[in-house]
């Protein structure tokens, strides 16, 4: 069981929602730009760090005695789509960043927020068309925006820190680069890919019951939220099939509508998710889905 755990993004939404057992169960070293959460309230200990700085001299020493990383730290996009790319590369090397530090502290495990965004082509495409049933995480990520090619890089860095026995290859694959870097070492890395980590307000959907359909399939409960993080920096062993300690998950709760599979966060993680969106939100689904008529199907219109 890891006793320290260094979380970034520490006054973010997704970080409200964590906070409360990871306070109980952990001692904690929290990070974000601000010390103020959503609400404008002060979350206490908070060490205000810009992640994105490239020199890490400023922060590395927060990682030091850390025996797990939970990585939520995101910087907001603005402005056209087309424009998202800078502020996206801005996050993927906040990504790099941590994941730096933490290999060079020798922490052992980081578990990194990445998102369902990151193989949303598969669900854009296919998946409301119904050319395909329930999307594997082991699929190749393909996104069809900045924020979701982002969240895939994230997982192709986590990938690399994972796979670090022998050191850093050039693209020959002849030449180790280690540099400073711990030689030989594979820290473990899960990904996962948040769903819907919201309520569903019932209020939002009026007019939109194919989309109501579709966050019932994604969304994920607090307690199962909190749950999956504890278990993705938790898990004695998290070796993929080659021996690589190194998962992509699906964040999601045990919903009769999901289209995202979670057999690894089960059978790795051992994630047991507690809670069922048609059963939370059965009232809202009786009157927006079933009495007013809308098509039926798990998801699409």
């Amino acid at each position: 069981m890891a006793d320290r755990v260094l979380l970034t993004g520490a006054t973010g939404y997704i970080a409200d929602q964590l906070l409360p057992t990871f306070r109980d169960r952990y001692q904690m070293v929290l990070v974000d730009v601000k010390a103020e959460n959503r609400q404008g309230e002060r979350v206490d200990d908070v060490a205000v760090t810009d992640l994105i700085d490239t020199d890490r001299s400023k922060y590395a020493h927060l990682f030091d005695g850390v025996d797990a990383v939970v990585h939520l730290g995101y910087k907001r996009r603005s402005g056209d789509p087309l424009e998202h790319f800078y502020d996206e590369n801005q996050n993927v090397t906040m990504a790099y960043n941590v994941l730096r530090c933490a290999y060079e502290a020798g922490v052992p495990r980081v578990a990194i927020a990445s998102s369902n965004h990151a193989a949303d082509w598969y669900e854009h495409n296919l998946i409301h068309t119904r050319q395909m049933e329930m999307l594997d995480p082991y699929a190749l990520p393909l996104s069809d925006n900045f924020y979701g090619w982002a969240k895939a890089t994230y997982e192709h860095l986590g990938f690399l820190f994972a796979n670090g026995l022998g050191g850093f290859n050039d693209a020959s694959g002849r030449q180790s680069h280690t540099s400073n870097l711990a030689a030989g070492r594979r820290m473990g890395v899960v990904m996962v890919r948040i769903g819907a980590p919201r309520h569903l307000d019932i209020n939002l959907y009026t007019d939109d019951p194919a989309n109501y359909k579709r966050d019932l399939g994604a969304y994920i409960s607090p307690r199962d939220l909190t749950q999956l993080f504890v278990k993705a920096i938790e898990a004695p062993n998290i070796d993929n099939a080659h021996g690589v300690p190194w998962q992509v998950v699906y964040g999601i709760s045990n919903n009769t509508r999901a289209f995202w599979s979670l057999s690894n966060a089960r059978e790795v993680l051992g994630y047991a998710p507690e809670d069922d969106s048609e059963v939370i939100y059965a009232e809202d689904i009786r009157r927006l889905l079933i009495e007013s008529g809308a098509p039926g199907g798990r998801v699409g219109a």
